[in-house]
């Protein structure tokens, strides 16, 4: 028993597929999954969600929590857009790389405080987040101009909108981000720390950790993700807004505790968010395919998270049982 609740986000993810290809053969007579466009559907949406959850799973791995991803996204967003359209298009790749390069350094920012809010100030992560979150979100619309800023570079679209080998390239970059957070959380004393961070603060304080530093690090590499989410963002829509992470916010969050993260911390991999990632992107583009209204997509992805709830705290249970 203890072993299928470990497993249900695969399970679920082949059942939600299954289902799916079953509907799209008895009603279309087409195929729900077996066609390139689906495919590269599936991977986008999924790789948009990743790009916020990725240094989440670590900030929720470690006990806390960081709400304030889905305008890091945003301020990045902004930040690039403004720094591109202030440079120009003739400036081609120039204007692109340092445009990149302040929006990450605006994401970076986020990070920073809401690792000294919590490391060095102690406010819980809930409530500092929380505040970080109405910052960013009110620093991107007044450097914005309270609007969305267009932008006009045929080298960011090319990034934004590229396919190699099939693959679209924000799909690569989810995939090498994942890549490298996994590895951070399952081979490095950095991720030994984060699990231990979560389970029992109180040992990893008296082996001579630096929780401090740990801290911080997590919130710097929670809103590196989330920015880099923005940057693409802006690549893929020649636009940058400040609310161009709110829509994913709750998806974020969802791949997380869907890919077997616990409410108390200590427990989550990369893969089971990635796999929780690809769930909700496969509801949502399944729901579409179905004909039904987008505002669905909510309701059903609510109920994975409550059923997400509900097998953590199962799992816990067992645990406990036969511990």
């Amino acid at each position: 028993m203890k072993s299928l609740l470990a497993a249900w986000s695969w399970l679920f993810l082949i059942l939600i597929l299954g289902f799916f290809e079953i509907y799209a053969r008895v009603e279309t007579g087409s195929t729900f999954l077996f066609h390139l466009y689906s495919i590269q559907s599936i991977a986008v949406a999924a790789s948009q969600i990743l790009l916020l959850a990725l240094g989440l799973t670590l900030v929720i791995v470690a006990g806390h929590i960081d709400l304030s991803i889905a305008f890091s996204t945003g301020f990045a967003a902004v930040a690039m857009a403004l720094v591109v359209r202030f440079i120009g298009a003739d400036a081609g790749w120039l204007a692109v790389i340092i445009g990149l390069v302040v929006g990450l350094l605006a994401a970076v920012i986020v990070g920073l405080i809401n690792g000294w809010l919590v490391a060095f100030i102690n406010v819980p992560s809930f409530i500092g987040t929380l505040g970080t979150y109405g910052i960013a979100r009110g620093a991107a619309l007044i450097i914005a101009g309270g609007a969305t800023v267009s932008i006009r570079s045929e080298e960011a679209r090319s990034i934004g909108n590229g396919i190699v080998l099939g693959v679209p390239i924000p799909v690569l970059v989810a995939a090498v981000l994942a890549v490298i957070c996994h590895y951070l959380l399952s081979y490095t004393k950095f991720g030994v720390h984060t699990y231990a961070l979560g389970a029992n603060r109180a040992s990893v304080e008296r082996a001579g950790v630096n929780v401090e530093k740990q801290l911080v690090a997590l919130f710097v590499l929670s809103a590196i993700t989330a920015g880099i989410g923005g940057l693409i963002y802006t690549m893929r829509f020649s636009a940058g807004a400040a609310n161009a992470g709110e829509p994913i916010l709750l998806y974020a969050v969802a791949a997380v505790f869907i890919g077997g993260a616990s409410l108390t911390g200590g427990q989550g991999t990369v893969t089971g968010t990635v796999i929780g990632a690809f769930i909700i992107a496969v509801i949502q583009f399944g729901l579409v395919f179905s004909g039904l209204p987008p505002y669905w997509q909510f309701v059903a992805v609510g109920l994975v998270i409550i059923v997400a709830v509900v097998v953590d705290q199962s799992r816990d249970r067992l645990t406990g049982a036969r511990s």
